[in-house]
């Protein structure tokens, strides 16, 4: 068939196409989208998708076009890897492929296969995770059974990744699939000192932790410990351990270890910047089911009161006085 005859009319598109800045349809620059936009037609599709002042043009054009016109477009949109990756790499042009997702299966089986070619590139990109993340609610379940294997695979690629780790929670967040939701779980709990000491890794532990799984908590708890108290001493790894003490299963595995350092070292947990909110979380939490831990911290903060008092520990030194003053 002659392009001039194709229903999606593709010379149409390229002609019709907004050119108020003069757009020409030359092909975009090198290494920017590479190889497959060697065509007129294919810069032309560039343009459409990643131009900013083209949103309205854009909607006009797929509210227009039928189901063959969208499988032709998303053929065309991911004939080469590396100029879908150009589209979906831009802010509007991951918007635009977001919206082309879930017309139908035709066309969601082209994108299936484009996000699978370059899974973990897509994945970790600011802008092109979101392709991901939206694939993810909107394929159906074979497409989605081939995403969860390939994210399964790079779980912990995605988890130690600034973009990757957002793209996972969200796609752990909205898991569908109990038994690849489950299988993701198990994966951050096994790896859960691993992820704790990753800038990025300890945000998937801390939403994973937010998600109430009591399964899951109790792997995390059981990993993580003999680890808790050093984990306490940094900003993000003390969010954690707070965490682990809202649910009382975990929060016994962490009072146990709290209770069974050495007075000096819980001591100077005590007086961090971050540890201290650790500790008066502990107590808090511990009064309110768990009197026999609470006593046992008490017992053992109680001779460091007045190092607490000049320190950032003065928040716990104002708890154990309150209780020294009713004994």
């Amino acid at each position: 068939m002659a392009v001039a005859d194709n229903p999606f009319s593709m010379s149409t598109m390229f002609n019709a196409l907004p050119n108020p800045k003069g757009i020409s349809g030359s092909i975009p620059p090198p290494g920017f989208a590479p190889r497959a936009s060697a065509t007129p037609l294919h810069a032309a599709l560039f343009n459409l998708m990643t131009d900013g002042d083209g949103v309205s043009y854009f909607k006009e054009m797929i509210s227009n076009s039928d189901k063959t016109e969208l499988q032709r477009m998303a053929s065309l949109l991911t004939s080469d890897s590396d100029y879908f990756m150009s589209i979906v790499t831009t802010k509007f042009g991951s918007r635009r492929v977001q919206k082309l997702l879930g017309k139908s299966d035709d066309v969601d089986a082209f994108f299936c296969a484009a996000i699978l070619r370059r899974f973990l590139h897509i994945t970790t990109d600011k802008y092109a995770s979101y392709v991901t993340i939206r694939a993810m609610v909107v394929f159906d379940k074979v497409m989605k059974k081939a995403l969860y294997e390939r994210i399964l695979y790079h779980a912990l690629d995605l988890a130690c990744d600034q973009h990757g780790c957002i793209a996972l929670n969200d796609i752990i967040t909205d898991a569908d699939d109990p038994y690849y939701r489950d299988q993701l779980l198990e994966l951050v709990a096994s790896n859960a000192l691993r992820l704790s000491n990753d800038a990025s890794g300890n945000f998937v532990v801390q939403h994973v932790l937010t998600l109430y799984d009591s399964r899951c908590i109790h792997n995390i708890a059981v990993n993580l410990y003999g680890q808790c108290i050093e984990l306490s001493f940094k900003k993000y790894g003390s969010y954690i351990v707070e965490k682990l003490l809202e649910v009382e299963e975990s929060m016994v595995v962490v009072v146990v270890e709290l209770l069974g350092c050495d007075g000096d070292r819980l001591m100077r947990l005590a007086r961090n910047e971050f540890g201290n909110f650790v500790v008066v979380k502990a107590l808090r939490f511990t009064k309110m089911s768990r009197m026999d831990l609470f006593w046992g911290l008490v017992q053992k903060l109680m001779p460091f009161i007045r190092l607490l008092r000049r320190s950032h520990g003065s928040n716990i030194a104002n708890i154990l006085d309150s209780f020294r003053l009713r004994c």
